[in-house]
């Protein structure tokens, strides 16, 4: 039976943006239900000050939850996604265009083991350097799926939404 799936925006965007937003239709054709809260507060306190708030606010939505959600998440939506893993259990993690570093920020991005991953990033993305999270996935042993994108990812909406597809039925 399908479950639940959280969907976290990046910085300087909003729980409308093109990828959560297509991502979320996928999910809900699939019978999952989702959520995409609205981080754009948090987001005015920069981007090493977002982070702290934004974990918080992802543990309450997920403690709202009646079973372990998915979380989805892009850029800085990803990198906390992540983090919130670490702390309390979730049933997937599918991120988009990762930073494992925010500048500013002492923390590192980090993953919960035992968790269904799946990394997506681009090739030509000028904002979070492919090579950073490439050598987080390798010494994580995680599948890190790599197009001919940049930052946005824009030009693969249409096929990370498939493979997310693919995703949620594996978990299903």
């Amino acid at each position: 039976m399908p479950g639940h799936v959280i969907l976290s925006h990046g910085s300087d965007s909003g729980p409308d943006a093109t990828k959560v937003s297509a991502l979320a239709k996928v999910a809900q054709s699939l019978g999952w239900t989702t959520e995409r809260p609205d981080f754009r507060e948090d987001d005015r306190l920069g981007h090493a000050g977002s982070i702290e708030p934004r974990i918080a606010r992802l543990h309450q939505r997920i403690a709202a939850c009646a079973a372990q959600p998915v979380l989805v998440g892009s850029s800085m939506g990803a990198f906390v996604s992540g983090l919130a893993s670490l702390e309390v259990p979730v049933a997937g993690l599918f991120l988009l265009a990762t930073p494992a570093l925010i500048p500013g920020s002492d923390l590192a991005f980090d993953v919960r083991l035992d968790v269904p991953t799946l990394l997506v990033h681009g090739w030509r993305d000028d904002v979070c350097p492919l090579d950073e999270i490439y050598e987080f996935a390798g010494r994580r042993e995680l599948p890190l799926w790599i197009v001919n994108d940049d930052h946005r990812l824009a030009e693969h909406v249409d096929a990370i939404g498939r493979q997310f597809g693919l995703f949620l039925e594996q978990l299903g």
